[in-house]
């Protein structure tokens, strides 16, 4: 039965007629399983049936009226309706990716979010974003590829990291998706807007019979109002003169780019692992919807921004907990690090498995390292934490290599390095020769960014030891890593997702999307003054 139909059933009947359940009683379920069962048939209603002496669930029967000369009538029966894990979310977020589900894959940068990871959640009814960040142009042109030819009809996404020490990156990523059509980037760790980014959105822009036709969506993952409100309103004039004035957009493009934001969603990142400002979701959501509310009252656009939620969700509750507080969908990111289809080593796979809550920690961020921005990391295995943080303070103390005491560069050449720091540098020259030459020069000119380069050394190449599982460097491995990776071990413990090689991004995900449909139904019971136990408030994994 439908919604619909129940409702329909219940207006047959003349106000204040008592309603009794309609059904066999060998169908009424009191024992905890089956009454996990009636909950679990999300198609079906689900009616709280009391006979006085006892109390139990039903998806079989129907409301009708109460009859019978002498009968004492059943009071009005408790219902929860149909609710699938389909339901949960903004359907116009699903509609306009063409998904199943409100569920987004969030990036992870040198392809951990993998092109495996991409294809088994679009097949899935989900989406997620390849992490271009920090991989070179050809590796990139090398995922679309795959993506495309896997991927013909169902949903995908690119992630455009901002990169300010080094934006011919960024550039390039973008002249890769609009050479290839991609439609859907995700925007990460953006700071202010760039050119790069804004060109991508207006080169897609024309007008269209039925007004402004935009064929390049981007999803933009933020951490601060200052930032969501760039991407929540039309482009500057400036970033659109120069657009114009380099010949990449038209007048036209320009003048249709006034009248939508930048970003069709914005993801709201609160305690993540990786970049992030580790604030509190609860705090951070309301106040970028309301953010959201604010411009869309100014802008009036014709389709307005939504808002999902990211960092910390885990679980069928931290989702729930997002859907009941207005996200339109929910982003993961450090729970699929640990999937069988992510691209990192078996060791970090395995070592994702043992982490706890509190396992994690801040540590220096290779590509703003100059900046001083810092990135959340796991701490239990690794001593990466605490050696990146030194290098950091010795980059803030010393103006140059040169100017650091010899016994404090003899440790570094021992404990982090491994090797002489001249070989160090004569690696770094040979790798931005072909990734980035500017940076070079730039180095050539200034000792204090020489330092920088070769501290960065050590903070790229300690994210690919852990991604490649290098042996001997395991306690130099960089593993980004929020607290969600702890609650998802809590969640699975003791049941088959709690092995490493039993957990798939799409299953998981799935299994989130269930039960918080599961507790959804729970609460439209909870909402009727009934009480529920913890027994039966608890969603249990089915494989």
């Amino acid at each position: 039965m439908t919604m619909k139909q129940y409702i329909k059933n219940l207006n047959d009947y003349p106000k204040g007629t008592p309603q009794k359940w309609q059904g066999e009683s060998s169908r009424i379920a009191y024992d905890l399983e089956g009454m996990k069962h009636c909950l679990e048939n999300f198609q079906s209603p689900c009616f709280v049936i009391d006979d006085q002496t006892k109390t139990g669930l039903s998806n079989d029967g129907y409301l009708g009226a109460s009859s019978g000369k002498g009968t004492k009538p059943y009071q009005p029966i408790p219902c929860c309706f149909p609710f699938l894990p389909s339901d949960l979310g903004d359907p116009a977020f699903k509609t306009s990716y063409g998904l199943r589900y409100p569920y987004f894959g969030g990036s992870m940068a040198n392809g951990i979010s993998s092109a495996e990871m991409v294809i088994a959640l679009g097949k899935a009814g989900c989406m997620a974003s390849f992490g271009s960040g920090g991989l070179i142009p050809a590796n990139i042109e090398k995922a679309i590829r795959q993506i495309q030819s896997a991927l013909p009809t169902e949903p995908y996404a690119f992630n455009l990291i901002h990169s300010p020490f080094e934006p011919e990156l960024e550039k390039k990523a973008v002249e890769l998706y609009l050479k290839y059509n991609v439609n859907v980037i995700e925007a990460s760790a953006y700071i202010d807007l760039t050119a790069a980014v804004v060109y991508y959105r207006i080169a897609g822009l024309s007008r269209g019979s039925n007004g402004i036709e935009v064929r390049n969506k981007i999803i933009a993952k933020i951490s601060r109002k200052e930032v969501a409100e760039k991407f929540m309103s039309p482009p500057s004039d400036k970033i659109l003169n120069q657009l114009i004035s380099e010949g990449l957009i038209s007048q036209e493009q320009a003048t249709l780019a006034q009248n939508i934001p930048v970003a069709d969603d914005i993801t709201v990142e609160a305690d993540s692992g990786g970049h992030t400002d580790n604030r509190p979701l609860v705090s951070l959501l309301p106040s970028i919807i309301s953010l959201r509310d604010q411009l869309q009252t100014k802008f009036q656009y014709l389709t307005p921004i939504r808002v999902g939620a990211a960092g910390g969700i885990s679980t069928p509750e931290s989702a729930l907990a997002a859907f009941a507080m207005g996200a339109a969908y929910i982003m993961t990111g450090s729970i699929n690090q640990g999937c069988l289809e992510a691209g990192t080593s078996d060791r970090v796979k395995k070592l994702l498995t043992q982490v706890d809550i509190a396992d994690v920690t801040m540590a220096p961020a290779s590509d703003m390292f100059e900046m001083g921005v810092k990135l959340q990391t796991l701490k239990k295995g690794t001593l990466f934490p605490m050696r990146g943080t030194k290098l950091y303070e010795i980059y803030q103390k010393y103006q140059s290599i040169d100017e650091i005491p010899p016994t404090e560069k003899l440790k570094l050449e021992k404990q982090l390095f491994q090797k002489s720091l001249d070989e160090v540098w004569q690696e770094t020259v040979s790798f931005f020769s072909q990734r980035d030459p500017t940076q070079i020069n730039k180095a050539a000119q200034n000792p204090k960014k020489k330092m920088a380069l070769i501290f960065r050394w050590y903070l790229g190449l300690s994210s690919f030891w852990a991604k490649s599982g290098v042996s001997g460097r395991e306690m130099d491995y960089q593993i980004w890593c929020g607290p969600a990776m702890g609650a998802f071990n809590e969640w699975v413990k003791g049941s088959y997702l709690e092995q490493a090689e039993n957990r798939s991004a799409a299953d998981v995900a799935l299994q989130i999307l269930r039960g918080a449909a599961y507790l959804t139904r729970v609460n439209l019971l909870k909402a009727q003054s009934i009480w529920v136990s913890p027994e039966l408030s608890r969603y249990d994994l089915k494989k």
